[in-house]
């Protein structure tokens, strides 16, 4: 969120006359004065200014975020929200939908887990929410080698994603883009779709391999199986495109 003096600083720029804008920014060229260069991003790894570059001829669109995990902090769609998108926010965190409901109005904000298999499932939840998961593998190396501490484990409810679209997206409604980020099991998350009904233009998956040039894990055999291509990478995370559109 912007500091009460970046809002100051931004409502003179704007006030001022054209000549006096030049002046206030030609000293301050590369400081945080500059402000009509700055290009926020919600992400993690910026993984929401890749997206936008991709997508820029998109002036609105429905967009959906699986383990979107908070409104604003490591959000692949907040960028876009703010510019009059809207879409389903998916995260099983304790709490979560009525964050998202203040924050996120205009979304569809589901408190639940998603899974091929509807039922109940091991929640792992962590002192850094960003790192929960259903993954007992992932989470007990986490906890045994990083400074994050497991706190709880909770049995929650998980739902099928092509069961969950099906009940917020009318079959006129163009999904856009689809983000998946559920540590370790993106994976099944993708395994749940139903990709003929609900095919969005570009998916950002979580990326095992650190090196460009690798992209034989699962998530990619089995996105290029359903017609996708890789075309970006940040360092966790992979976008594909749509290749039969």
């Amino acid at each position: 969120m912007k500091t009460l003096g970046q809002k100051i600083l931004e409502l003179v720029f704007r006030l001022a006359p054209a000549h006096s804008r030049e002046a206030f920014l030609r000293p301050k060229l590369h400081g945080h004065y500059n402000l009509q260069y700055l290009n926020r991003s919600y992400s993690q790894e910026g993984e929401d200014l890749v997206l936008a570059r991709y997508l820029e001829a998109q002036k609105n669109g429905f967009y959906v975020d699986v383990g979107a995990h908070h409104p604003f902090r490591f959000s692949n769609t907040y960028h876009f929200y703010l510019k009059g998108w809207h879409g389903v926010n998916i995260d099983p965190l304790w709490g979560m939908k009525n964050l998202f409901d203040e924050f996120r109005p205009r979304d569809a904000n589901l408190e639940v887990g998603v899974s091929c298999t509807p039922g109940e499932l091991v929640y792992y939840a962590f002192d850094e929410p960003a790192l929960n998961t259903f993954d007992e593998k992932r989470a007990r190396k986490l906890h045994a080698e990083t400074k994050y501490n497991l706190v709880s484990e909770t049995a929650v409810k998980v739902e099928r994603l092509d069961e969950l679209l099906g009940a917020h997206l009318g079959d006129r409604q163009e999904l856009v883009f689809l983000t998946v980020d559920v540590e370790g099991r993106d994976l099944d998350v993708l395994r749940s779709n139903d990709w003929e009904r609900f095919r969005p233009r570009m998916v950002v998956a979580e990326g095992k391999d650190f090196f460009l040039e690798s992209n034989t894990d699962e998530v990619g055999d089995f996105l290029r199986g359903q017609g996708y291509r890789l075309c970006a990478k940040t360092r966790g995370s992979w976008f594909f495109w749509d290749c039969q559109k």
